[in-house]
């Protein structure tokens, strides 16, 4: 897809969103449903092309695989990983992406348009809306006339590749010296799955960690720990020394969480560390711009532990 002009602002907490939709087949007609990726993760959109049949596929909504300029690209049927029978009846889309360092398709009935809005406008999923998703829905975006669900695509990823390699384990060393200084990390991640693995990375290294599902959450409890630390006489590095944050998140994403950090005084020296599937050399230059401490992409969350440890080692966090 052509470069946009928000993939060049930073912390402005907006985002575009590519609106696409699946028809259901039924008993009785076909039922549509909405859905929505970030355009940073958009390579372009295709019609169907012609697929070659993959060997021994680990799930049976992979369909094959295509060539895209020298490069084979898996197909996934969206709606065949959802569970759904799509309906037949139109010529389907193809939506190529490229997140976590790797490139896939998803086959879809078709593609609307693109919408640029505040994440302030993406809601959360309730409790009950993911657990009947599977926690597949990482945002829910509400138009006239329509409700438009941000599907977790990493999920979806991880979900089609269980045999991914080991995270590498930290060394005995990092554990010790991480431990001694009881080390507290915030971690902010829309998707369940996301958090829960970083903060699992996190704690077998020997963090103390608090887990939260957006930015503005992020920002609540550092301000409620600012003003506790204040009210004991306290320093704030009791309560937090670190912040691994996502980037595409509800409400407030992690930019401009990281922006509000480096613009506040009492938070400026907390390292931030930007953990994100859409970090790639294109976009790095929006963490930058706000002040992001490190930025990484989670296809390389084995590196996430020695590079929050090289930051709490420099000489002015003590």
């Amino acid at each position: 897809m052509a470069e946009t002009k928000i993939l060049l602002e930073s912390g402005t907490n907006e985002v575009e969103i590519v609106e696409f939709y699946l028809d259901e087949a039924r008993p009785v007609g076909r039922y549509r449903g909405y859905y929505g990726i970030n355009v940073a993760k958009v390579l372009e959109i295709l019609q169907q092309p012609e697929l070659t049949d993959m060997p021994e596929v680990s799930h049976p909504a992979v369909l094959g695989a295509f060539n895209l300029r020298q490069e084979i690209i898996p197909l996934v049927d969206l709606a065949a990983w959802l569970g759904k029978k799509r309906d037949e009846s139109e010529p389907p889309k193809i939506i190529v992406t490229e997140f976590n360092r790797t490139k896939s398709a998803f086959l879809v009935s078709g593609v609307t348009r693109i919408h640029r809005i505040s994440w302030s406008q993406v809601e959360a999923p309730t409790g009950y809306v993911s657990s009947l998703s599977v926690n597949s829905i990482t945002g829910v975006v509400k138009f006239s006339g329509r409700i438009v669900f941000i599907l977790d695509m990493e999920k979806i990823c991880a979900d089609l590749n269980p045999d991914a390699p080991p995270i590498p384990e930290p060394t005995e060393a990092m554990r010790k010296e991480i431990g001694s200084r009881h080390v507290k990390a915030l971690v902010a991640d829309d998707s369940t799955m996301a958090r829960k693995m970083i903060a699992g990375i996190l704690e077998k290294a020997g963090f103390t960690v608090h887990q939260v599902e957006n930015g503005d959450l992020a920002w609540r409890y550092l301000t409620n720990a600012r003003r506790s630390a204040a009210e004991r006489g306290q320093p704030l590095s009791d309560y937090v020394d670190v912040v691994v944050s996502d980037i595409e998140m509800p409400v407030m994403d992690g930019h401009s969480l990281t922006r509000y950090i480096k613009e506040e005084p009492a938070f400026r020296d907390l390292p931030v560390v930007l953990c994100s599937s859409i970090i790639t050399e294109t976009l790095h230059h929006k963490g930058v711009a706000v002040g992001a401490d490190d930025q990484i992409s989670k296809a390389e969350l084995g590196e996430l532990v020695p590079r929050i440890f090289r930051l709490l080692r420099q000489p002015d966090r003590g």
